[in-house]
């Protein structure tokens, strides 16, 4: 390592000190540049080609997510007043909740468009393509993504899934768990475990309301249904 050194230390002296040494590494640094031209200039356009690109998807996505908003606008506000059909379809002017979510997919006001869309066919007892446009949202808002999950366990449980929509209430109660929100995601998946006749993963859920969120309003409830689980998984054993 020190022999490296020292030979690059010299190298670098004898560039400074000897004229004609420079200008002969200067030459054959112009004579790399000559016959590899072609090549160097490819790879500058390629470069130049990436950097422009990136600016323009850049632009293009913010123009597009600017787009979806004002889209948006409408279908939200049917969706409010509960005018599902117009939220999800669109009145003939405006584009209603699901072209949205297709047309913008990639874009901020597009993720919304699917969670709205989701909700609405939930409310419109249309389960699967409920599913479909919930899990399509994602959201760094942890408290928003915990409940497009539990909307989600809501769905599968209304099409008979009751094991899989227990676990996707876990999937939201473990989400960046909280005092408020968690313990009814729990209570969720214990009902749904017990729908499906899996009682101890019921009694579990139950106990995590139990012992991890002792000062929450669902621990009575939740202390009662565990009593009545264990009784009906100990009548399975």
């Amino acid at each position: 390592m020190v022999k490296e050194t020292v030979k690059k230390h010299n190298e670098f002296e004898e560039l400074v000190e000897n004229p004609d040494v420079l200008a002969d590494r200067l030459a054959q640094s112009e004579d790399f540049v000559k016959r590899n031209k072609s090549t160097l200039l490819g790879i500058f356009v390629a470069i130049a080609a990436i950097v422009v690109g990136a600016f323009l998807y850049y632009n293009y996505r913010s123009s597009r997510n600017q787009e979806a908003q004002e889209a948006m606008f409408q279908a939200v506000y049917y969706f409010e007043a509960d005018s599902l059909g117009k939220a999800l379809n669109g009145d003939g002017q405006y584009d209603g909740l699901l072209k949205i979510a297709d047309d913008y997919s990639g874009t901020d006001a597009g993720n919304l468009a699917n969670f709205y869309a989701g909700v609405a066919l939930l409310k419109q007892g249309k389960f699967a393509e409920a599913q479909n446009h919930l899990e399509s949202f994602s959201s760094d808002d942890y408290l928003m993504q915990a409940r497009a999950y539990s909307l989600v366990g809501d769905a599968i449980l209304e099409q008979g899934k009751a094991k899989e929509a227990g676990d996707q209430y876990m999937k939201a109660a473990n989400h960046n768990p909280n005092q408020f929100f968690s313990p009814q995601y729990l209570m969720k998946a214990g009902i749904a475990y017990e729908t499906g006749n899996d009682y101890q993963a019921a009694v579990n859920a139950y106990n995590k309301i139990i012992t991890d969120f002792a000062a929450s309003a669902e621990v009575a409830e939740a202390k009662k249904f565990k009593a009545r689980a264990e009784s009906l998984a100990g009548g399975t054993n």
